[in-house]
This record gives structure tokens, sequence and C-alpha cells, in this order.
């Protein structure tokens, strides 16, 4: 080997050095000013921006606007496990009562905030009805991934304060129930203004089948999972080997099978997860798929978000002030004006119905939903739209990281409604 090559630095290994530095400091670096959890999403992101722009051949994922389908796939593995595993940290279902704010912000606040953010995208920057709707679509839903911050505890620990409770049952179900809007957007993009014809079709089909087959086939895979793992054999159930893959089996297993029967895999998963913690609740197995699935979620994260900061040089350079003005009246305006006029009489304290209105994160989920509309048909707004979601990502992540456990830490202590 001669002395001119022996230094030669090779792309690839520089990019997995530049990655493990970048997760390493954002999580040790907010610690230096705070006590609290650091918001190492965002720092991510941030540095992530950093080496983009001073390492030229640093990247991990191509440009998503050119090759959207790496990213759809990575972000839609992120996106169910977290799901998986929101439904698993719920210790206890009832009192129904309890799932009252959560229904409303599905019901209410989730089509309120598809409806603004169309008309935002269409009147503030002159999108098309398709690339409006998608817009929407996209940005609706609040993230089960960078939501751990204000998401109820593991298993079996009962923090499941009522924001906490809302946060983690809306995150986890919003992210399916937000696709049949995307399925919306894909049909006026391809039918135009005769898309009128087809509404009812998407009613019964995307809407109401897939939504319930869904529901169904989650909460059977959670009960053959329950009954594999817990049940047989009886002598010697899976459950005591202490494996964690299978969690990840369960979850291919059950998203796959729905996708294949056209149901919402992200609702299957969500459910998969509130069925099998139904099954022996107490064990501590539950627990060890939680904390593996966790670990998943956690590594697949840190990567997207590194991807996605050194994208963000690229992506910004679409952006406009009416986006800019867009990103900010749907993060400050939109999203806390709509949920807390759906918890209206929910029974909820001020200063807790303040706190589900504002924290709603956006994230992993919004990527995929823009990579998997984009690897279906081309929109005339597609740069636009890859600009104002990484630019929601990262105020929203950033909003919400600083501020968030100082006001977890006061919930509960508003006035009785």
């Amino acid at each position: 080997m001669s002395n001119e090559t022996f230094f030669e630095f090779d792309a690839y290994h520089l990019t997995l050095a530049a990655v493990g530095l970048i997760v390493i400091l954002a999580c040790w670096a907010p610690r230096l000013v705070s006590r609290r959890e650091p918001a190492s999403s965002s720092v991510m992101l941030v540095f992530g921006a950093a080496a983009g722009l001073l390492l030229p051949d640093f990247t991990l994922l191509p440009d998503p606007r050119t090759a959207p389908r790496a990213w759809e796939l990575v972000s839609e593995l992120t996106v169910i496990v977290a799901l998986f595993g929101a439904g698993l940290r719920i210790d206890s279902l009832t009192p129904w009562r309890r799932w009252l704010p959560t229904a409303r912000l599905l019901v209410v606040a989730m089509p309120l905030t598809i409806a603004a953010v169309a008309l935002l995208g269409a009147g503030l920057s002159s999108m098309t009805l398709a690339g409006a709707i998608l817009l929407g679509a996209v940005l609706a839903p609040t993230d089960p991934v960078l939501a751990g911050d204000v998401q109820v505890g593991p298993p079996n620990e009962g923090e499941e304060h009522p924001v906490r409770f809302t946060l983690t049952t809306e995150a986890g179900l919003n992210d399916g129930l937000a696709f049949p809007f995307v399925y919306l957007g894909l049909l006026v993009a391809t039918e135009g203004a005769g898309f009128s014809d087809f509404l009812t079709d998407w009613l019964m089909v995307d809407v109401f089948y897939r939504i319930a087959a869904g529901g169904f086939l989650g909460w059977l895979g959670g009960r053959a999972l329950g009954w594999v793992l817990f049940r047989l054999p009886s002598r010697t159930p899976l459950a005591e080997t202490g494996s964690g893959i299978i969690a990840l089996a369960g979850i291919l297993l059950c998203y796959g099978s729905t996708e294949l029967a056209e149901g919402y895999g992200f609702i299957s998963v969500a459910v998969m997860g509130l069925t099998l913690r139904r099954i022996e609740g107490h064990h501590q197995y539950h627990r060890r798929l939680h904390d593996f699935s966790e670990t998943i979620e956690h590594a697949l994260t840190a990567a997207l978000l590194v991807a996605l900061g050194a994208m963000l040089p690229m992506l910004f350079g679409a952006l406009t002030w009416s986006l800019v003005a867009i990103a900010l009246l749907m993060l400050v305006v939109v999203r806390p004006l709509a949920a807390w006029l759906s918890l209206s009489g929910a029974g909820l304290k001020h200063h807790d119905r303040a706190i589900i209105s504002v924290y709603g994160v956006r994230g992993i989920g919004s990527i995929y939903y823009l990579c998997y509309a984009s690897s279906h048909i081309e929109f005339h707004d597609e740069a636009a739209l890859w600009s104002l979601v990484a630019l929601v990502i990262l105020l929203s992540t950033v909003m919400h990281g600083f501020t968030v456990g100082r006001a977890l830490d006061h919930a509960s202590e508003g006035v009785e409604e």
C-alpha cells in the first residue's frame, strides 16, 4: 500500500463516523445546559444539517425528492414499531370515559386540522387542490416516534396521567386515520375535476373498509400472538425465553398481513399492541417486548433524523415566506386551536387541555406519508411540500422538545372547567 492512499478518506466510513459522533453529541450536549431529558431529536436535525454543509460527501439516504423509496421504507418500519410500542404501553383501557378526549382529537381535531392546513396551502402558497389535501393529510397526525416525552411510561409503570394517556393514544391511532386523506389527495391528483364521481368508493373502501380491516386484523393478530407467547405450549411458553425478537416478528406479520388484505397496517399494529397488552397483563415479558421494540425504534429514528438534517440545506432551497407562514400557523394556531375546540366539555382541566392542544409533535410519520404519495404519483407542488414538511418537523421538534418537560411538570395543576 502506497503512502499516497494510506490516509484516503472513504466517504462511507466518514459518514459512519459522523453519524456516531452526531448521535452522541445530540444526546450529551443538552445536558450541559439542562438537567432535564435532552431534546435530542432537534439537536440531531441541527447537527445533521451542519454535517451536510461541512462535509460534501456526507449522506445516509438519497435526496427524498428524487428517490423517496428508501425514505419510505425506513420511515415505515420506524412508525410501525413505534405504534406497536404505543399500544403496548397502555396498562388499562378503562374507565372508557378516559378515551373521550382521544376520540375528540381523532374525529374532530384531525379533520379540522387537515381542512385548515389545506386551505392555508391553497390560499397562501397557491397549491393545487391535490397538493393542498395531501399537505393537510401529511401534517395532521401527531407523531408516535418523537413524542416519547409526552407519552405514558413502559408497561406496568402506571404513569397514565390523562394528558399522557390522551397524547399516547392519539399518536397511536391518528397515523392510520390520516391515510384516507392521503388517498383522497392521490384521487384528486389522478382524476382531477371528475374525482367527485369516486367519492362513494373512497368512503366505502378507503375510509370504512380499510379502517375496519386494520382494527379487526390488529385485534386478531394481538390475540394470536398472545396465544403463541403465553398459552402454547402451556408448560414452556415462549414468553419465558425472554427473546424480544418476537416483537419485531409479530409486528411485521400483523402489518404485512393487514396490508395484503388492503387494510391500514398502521391501525393494525397499534391495535395489536393494545390487544396483546391485555393478555397476561402483569407478565414481565411485556416490558421486555417494549424495551426491545423501543431500542429498534430509537436506532431507526436517530438514523432518519440525521439523514433528514443532512438534507435540510437542499430541501430549504425551495422555501418561501408563504411556506414559513404556513408552518408557523400550523404549529401555533391551527393544531392548538383545533384541539382546544375539540376538547371542549371533555372534563379536562384548563392546563391539561392546553398541554394536549399544543404538544402534538410532527415527525417521522409525515416523512412516510409524503414519500408514499410521491412514490405513487408526481405532484406539481412536491418541492414545496418537502420544504414545508421539513421545516415543520424542525420547528416542531425544537419548540416541543425544549418546553415539554416543564409543561408536564405542572400538568393537572390547572383549574377545573
